[in-house]
């Protein structure tokens, strides 16, 4: 019997499909299944409704019309009407919705009810999901100039208290929460974020007990034990405190499998009645971006604010030959430099677009989790415009990197091609924010893709000079680790913006195998646990 999950802040849906595509090694048949998930972003919950229907058919037998599509042969509107009944579950299953306190909000009493409504009276089910992290960022709280958050400003900061009172009322038996590492450093007027919220979490009812009073209601919660992903506990642990440290509870990403150094927070919650001890993650050897973008069709970049065509890109690149622009560089990088515009011609798949008709897409890495023959092509696959002037500087940095193993600072770039920003002088000389035109390594991990990468692609260029360009979202995609069917829905804008906010799926499945374990070590034991209902105060 498959174990229900509710997914809540669910974005695009990366950590319910790493559990959903988990097989349990016992019966080699899917462990989990969403029964609901919560997002208030429109694209966001377009793209969970679109991959909610996707899994409603069984593994490899997702109809052509899915692939039509994703080919933009027939509408949204078309692919649902077709199959009334799978767009009916998937509807279901997908709840645009924001939870928290905010003006928009939905009652309380709203998401209990769709709560219960999902998990048809099953018990043992796993709560998932993170709130918004933008107010836990240090890259967030940097750029506002804020060291200490604000709840009353900034109601994002208490928005996990959603996610503490769904843990009180309703019990799951296992959560999973997501944050970003920053919430290890955050602090309130009264005190740190993290450290409030495992005291939170690891009793819930306590926390906000004489809130739940004021509304005639008791709770009966036993409460939770957190524990680590990464380093192994013993109940023994739980007669200390702290029984691990906050950096016990950061997941490095790129030891785990996913091309990119994501560093993550991310709590397992245990209900305290339940006697088992989880295990962690295993390591595994690191994926250099190579492994995942080799085999994707070629593209150009657009070019913005002139007209754009294959042949002017060329020629716009071409101007890097211009006598004086590479003055000052070292003779090796030169060459390279001279060898790769020999070899830049506009690929035949131009600057892409959402669907890219291509039979050949291969992957050196994890085929079985990445490909589907049915595509034909790739979709997501467009690349952004981009100046002329800022053209050069990718095709410069590409070259460099090609050269020396690592990306250019600032002090590397030859004067013509430094940006005309007023801070540019500061950068080269006290090395300030050098790094604003970051090559992606071939033979390395990619650096962490965030949401940022919607804004500009300076810090996510492509390694290959002859492309010249920033990452697409598919590339972005494959780093994340989504399969290649997953299709993101909305403005190209906010698929980069759900791909970024992510979590990488190929990780969340190898968390859904430790919280297989629990689940299956009570099945062995066939002990029978004792779920506290809600009671009304008469």
């Amino acid at each position: 019997m498959e174990i229900p999950i509710i997914d809540i802040f669910a974005g695009p849906g990366g950590l319910g499909e790493g559990f959903c595509k988990f097989l349990n090694p016992e019966t080699g048949k899917k462990q989990f299944k969403i029964a609901l998930s919560v997002e208030k972003d429109v694209y966001a919950h377009q793209t969970l409704t679109l991959r909610s229907f996707f899994r409603q058919f069984p593994h490899g037998g997702v109809p052509s019309d899915y692939y039509e599509f994703i080919k933009g042969n027939i509408s949204l509107e078309s692919l649902f009407d077709r199959w009334p009944s799978k767009a009916k579950k998937a509807k279901d299953e997908a709840w645009h919705a924001e939870l928290g306190e905010g003006k928009n909000a939905v009652s309380n009493t709203s998401v209990d009810e769709r709560i219960q409504k999902a998990l048809k009276d099953k018990k043992e089910w796993v709560l998932i999901g993170g709130p918004p992290c933008q107010a836990y960022s240090v890259v967030g709280r940097v750029r506002r100039q804020e060291n200490i958050l604000n709840e009353k400003k900034d109601e994002r900061v208490g928005l996990y208290k959603q996610y503490l009172r769904i843990l009180a009322v309703h019990n799951p038996s296992v959560f999973v929460m997501e944050n970003v590492k920053g919430l290890l450093s955050a602090k309130t007027q009264e005190s740190p974020v993290f450290s409030r919220i495992l005291n939170d979490l690891s009793d819930p009812v306590g926390a906000y007990l004489s809130e739940y009073r004021s509304n005639g209601i008791k709770l009966d919660c036993p409460g939770y034990k957190i524990y680590s992903l990464v380093t192994l506990a013993s109940d023994q642990d739980f007669n200390k405190n702290p029984v691990f440290r906050h950096q016990d509870f950061v997941i490095d990403s790129e030891k785990y499998g996913v091309p990119q150094t994501r560093h993550r927070v991310i709590l397992l919650g245990i209900r305290k009645d339940i006697d088992h001890l989880p295990g962690v993650l295993q390591s595994k050897p690191e994926v250099p971006v190579s492994s995942v973008l080799t085999g994707l069709p070629r593209l150009r970049s657009a070019l913005s604010r002139m007209a754009d065509s294959g042949e002017r890109w060329r020629t716009a690149i071409n101007e890097i030959r211009k006598k004086g622009t590479l003055a000052g560089i070292e003779k090796d990088v030169k060459q390279e430099i001279l060898k790769q515009l020999g070899k830049l011609s506009s690929p035949k798949k131009d600057s892409g677009g959402e669907y890219v008709p291509y039979k050949t897409t291969k992957i050196a890495y994890r085929p079985d989790w990445y490909l589907d023959e049915k595509l034909e092509g790739v979709c997501n696959h467009a690349s952004k415009a981009h100046m002329e002037s800022d053209l050069l500087r990718y095709f410069f940095v590409a070259c460099f990197a090609r050269v020396k193993k690592r990306s250019p600072k600032l002090e590397d770039f030859p004067v013509a091609l430094l940006p005309a920003h007023k801070n540019v002088q500061e950068g080269v000389e006290d090395r300030k924010f050098a790094d604003r035109f970051r090559v992606q390594l071939w033979g390395s991990p990619c650096k962490t893709i965030t949401s940022h990468i919607a804004k500009d692609g300076h810090y996510y260029i492509h390694p290959d000079p002859t492309q010249c360009r920033s990452f697409t979202v598919r590339e972005a995609a494959r780093i994340q680790t989504f399969p290649d069917s997953y299709y993101f829905c909305g403005s190209r804008t906010s698929q980069y913006i759900q791909v970024g906010n992510a979590v990488p799926p190929l990780l969340a499945n190898q968390i859904a195998e430790v919280v297989s374990s629990v689940f299956n070590a009570m099945s062995r034991d066939d002990k029978k646990i004792n779920f506290h209902e809600t009671i009304t105060v008469e």
